[in-house]
């Protein structure tokens, strides 16, 4: 069975993807610094699929530490999801933004051209999109985002387009939220989270005396702004269709990974209620820096060419991540 290497093996949806290629059979090389993610959910992952994991504490911008790790294990393919990923934060700190995930994805790229791998699934953001009108396909205009962030994964993409004899999936993702069915995985940023539903969850857990929405004054039928949320289990799934996709296909192709419906920050508030009983205390705060008004996806070319579609609704999307929370 191949081996894949999967940067930010920790995070959120690099672990959820992690799970679900290891109870597929293949063979796992995880690497993550821990930046903003915690050692346990690596037991967690035996814990789930009762297989080990190959995993090295390591930065992706260690090039010596990269090149050991490449020598040993000889992966067939990298799946790099490493990365900084707030937009409010990296407005606060562009340079950290620019040297995690661009210099960290060159010294990756490097390394792996160095020892002959060329097959890639990079995790990229719908943010490439913030100056084309929703719904988004992937054709639709990209252009640098204003934040930092949006800048730094619009401009790996432009690299990753360069790289003309390599085989790449790029893909654009929306929200992901929810969590994995057992409960033993879920959205656990560490300190202050930068996504609407670990604050959510930390309402509802009575950790936040009330949740803050950042604007109600957008162009939307409820003036709070609309995202395309998807559950990280249909996202994990996404890249287990990307891997066979690259494994059997030449050349580079971009994937949108939602659900094509637009959920407002208020409807999910309110959905969260609804679907687990539960009452949130909150108020209206400012705009915060960097926010579009609507986000959301078309994803016929993924159902088509990945034979990918996502299962789950957003009701399920609040009950898992509220049940892992308990």
């Amino acid at each position: 069975m191949f081996k894949i290497l999967i940067t930010g093996v920790a995070g959120f949806i690099g672990s959820h993807t992690c799970v679900r290629l290891l109870n597929l059979g293949f063979d796992i090389v995880g690497i993550d610094n821990f930046h903003n993610s915690s050692h346990e959910v690596i037991n967690s992952i035996l814990k789930i699929t009762n297989r080990k994991i190959v995993f090295y504490e390591a930065d992706i911008r260690n090039s010596k530490k990269l090149c050991e790790i490449f020598k040993k294990e000889k992966p067939e393919a990298v799946i790099h999801f490493a990365g900084l990923k707030s937009v409010a934060e990296s407005v606060e700190k562009p340079l950290e933004y620019y040297d995690n995930n661009v210099s960290g994805t060159i010294c990756l790229c490097r390394v792996m051209e160095k020892f002959g791998i060329k097959k890639m699934i990079f995790s990229s953001s719908a943010t490439v999109y913030e100056n084309s009108n929703p719904p988004f396909d992937e054709e639709s205009q990209v252009s640098a985002p204003k934040n930092p962030y949006g800048k730094t994964k619009f401009t790996i993409e432009q690299i990753l387009f360069d790289l003309k004899d390599w085989d790449i999936a790029l893909l654009r993702y929306f929200n992901p939220i929810g969590a994995h069915e057992s409960g033993d995985l879920k959205e656990s940023p560490l300190g202050i989270p930068n996504n609407l539903m670990p604050h959510i969850i930390n309402t509802a857990l009575g950790k936040m005396p009330f949740l803050t929405i950042f604007g109600n004054d957008y162009p939307t039928f409820d003036g709070t702004c609309v995202r395309d949320y998807i559950h990280v289990e249909d996202l994990s799934e996404g890249h287990s269709k990307a891997l066979d996709f690259i494994l059997n296909k030449k050349g580079i192709e971009v994937f949108n990974l939602g659900t094509g419906i637009g959920t407002s920050v208020l409807e999910l508030i309110k959905i969260f209620e609804k679907t687990n009983k539960i009452k949130l205390k909150y108020k209206i705060g400012p705009r915060r820096l960097g926010d579009v008004a609507v986000c959301y996806a078309l994803t016929e070319k993924s159902q088509n060419k990945l034979n990918w579609k996502p299962r789950f609704d957003i009701e399920k999307m609040c009950r898992d991540a509220w049940d892992a929370a308990l």
